[in-house]
C-alpha cells in the first residue's frame, strides 16, 4: 500500500493521466468524425461505447505487458533497412488504414456526397456494427503506443509488491496506470459529445480534423519504419491551425450579424 500512495506514484499518475488525454485526442477525434455517420439516435451510443472499448482494450493490454513488449522486441523479417516487428506491422497497417479513411471522408465532402446529419438518406449511412469494428480496429492500434507509453512512465519492475497472479505485473504498477487510463476515458467521454457536435456544425473544422487523422496515419506508418516523429510537432500544428479557424469563425459570425443588422 506504501508503494501505492507514495509521491513518486502519485507524480507517475498525474503525469500519465495528462498524457493519456493528450494521446487519446486523435482517437476521440476518429470516433467523432465516424460516428457522425450514424443516425443520429445511435450517434452517442456509438461514442461512448467506443470510448469504453478503448478503456477495456487497454486494461487487457496492461495485463498483458510483458506480450506487448515482446510485440516490440521480436523481429520478424527484414525489408531493406528496417527491421519490423509484429508491433511494426500493426503501427503500419494501422497508420494505412487512417491514410485511407481520412482521403475517403475528405474526398467525399469535397465531391459533395457529404453525409450530413439531418438530410442524409439510409442507403448512404453506415451501419452501427460498421462504425464500431472500424473503432475498435483502430483502439487495437492506438492502445498498443498507450500500453508501451505507461510501462516507460510507471516502470513496473521497480515495485516489489507481488505481481497480479497470471500476469507478472505488481498490483501497485496496475492500479495506477489502470487508474491513469480511465481518468483519461472519463475525461474524453466528458467531453466526445461537444466536440463530435462543433466538427459537425463546422465542416472547415471537419477538414482540419480529417488532416489531423492524416498526420496521424503518416506518423503511425513512419513510427513502425523506425522514424520517430514526435507528436508535439504534429500537435502543435493542428492547435495553431484550430486557433487560425476559431479567428475565422468569429469574424465570418461578425460579418453575418452585421449583413442581418
Amino acid at each position: 500500500m506504501q508503494e501505492l500512495i507514495a509521491p513518486s506514484s502519485l507524480l507517475a499518475f498525474v503525469a500519465l493521466t495528462a498524457l493519456e488525454i493528450v494521446l487519446g485526442v486523435d482517437n476521440l477525434v476518429f470516433i467523432a468524425i465516424l460516428s457522425g455517420r450514424l443516425p443520429p439516435e445511435q450517434r452517442g451510443a456509438a461514442r461512448r461505447l467506443g470510448l469504453v472499448m478503448a478503456a477495456i482494450g487497454r486494461i487487457v493490454l496492461l495485463l498483458a505487458m510483458s506480450w506487448i513488449i515482446m510485440l516490440e522486441q521480436s523481429k520478424l523479417f527484414q525489408v531493406g533497412q528496417w527491421d519490423l516487428s509484429i508491433r511494426d506491422l500493426i503501427l503500419i497497417a494501422g497508420g494505412l488504414f487512417l491514410l485511407a479513411k481520412a482521403t475517403w471522408e475528405i474526398h467525399h465532402s469535397l465531391e459533395g456526397d457529404i453525409h450530413h446529419s439531418d438530410t442524409q438518406t439510409p442507403s448512404k449511412q453506415v451501419s452501427f456494427a460498421n462504425v464500431i469494428g472500424q473503432v475498435l480496429m483502430l483502439d487495437l492500434v492506438f492502445s498498443i503506443d498507450s500500453v508501451l507509453t505507461a510501462v516507460g512512465m510507471v516502470e513496473p519492475d521497480k515495485f516489489t509488491s507481488a505481481p497480479i497472479p497470471f500476469t507478472g505485473v505488481p498490483w501497485p504498477a496496475m492500479v495506477i496506470m489502470s487508474s491513469a487510463v480511465l481518468a483519461a476515458v472519463a475525461v474524453m467521454v466528458w467531453f466526445i459529445t461537444p466536440v463530435s457536435g462543433f466538427i459537425e456544425r463546422h465542416p472547415t473544422v471537419k477538414m482540419l480534423a480529417l488532416a489531423f487523422l492524416l498526420l496521424i496515419g503518416v506518423v503511425l506508418v513512419a513510427e513502425g519504419l523506425d522514424q520517430h516523429i514526435p507528436r508535439g510537432y504534429i500537435y502543435f500544428a493542428m492547435g495553431f491551425s484550430i486557433f487560425v479557424e476559431m479567428l475565422n469563425l468569429k469574424a465570418r459570425a461578425r460579418r453575418k450579424k452585421r449583413a442581418s443588422a
